[in-house]
């Protein structure tokens, strides 16, 4: 994860160099995906107006498309709910969420290679598994359970 100053750093260049400005409010948003590590634009927005007022869900939401657009923040579903936002690192990563904690682990998209294959060959469809979430129980739900 980039430290603040590497974060306040490469968006100001990447807007700069896109003939945009940068805001204290851009910023706040892509400081709130680090922190948060995967968070829907409601908590992010929660987080940005523990530092600053009069920030609202619009323009967290136009920030967040606009931060995709520029390709320093990624978003996967991870229920029917509202879209998750997390920084997107160096490769695609798939998402396993616990049904009973919350908890999202992140693996890496080899992980799914055989039914990746197994899909293909069935039926010619080519999963996209940099983009997908797999819910189940984690370890540590089923070590506790009674």
């Amino acid at each position: 994860m980039p430290t603040e100053a590497e974060s306040d750093t490469e968006l100001a260049a990447v807007l700069r160099s896109k003939g945009m400005r940068m805001t204290a409010q851009r910023q706040l948003v892509l400081d709130a995906v680090h922190e948060l590590g995967h968070a829907t634009p409601e908590q992010i927005h929660e987080r940005v107006r523990d530092h600053v007022d009069g920030v609202n869900i619009t323009t967290v939401y136009r920030t967040l498309d606009l931060l995709e657009e520029l390709q320093l923040v990624s978003h996967t579903h991870l229920s029917h709910g509202a879209p998750t936002y997390h920084p997107p690192g160096d490769r695609g990563h798939a998402h396993l969420v616990c049904h009973r904690c919350g908890r999202i682990i992140e693996v890496e998209p080899a992980v799914f290679a055989d039914a990746r294959k197994e899909v293909a060959d069935r039926t010619g469809f080519v999963l996209d598994v940099g983009h997908v979430a797999v819910f189940g129980t984690c370890a540590e739900c089923l070590e506790n359970r009674q």
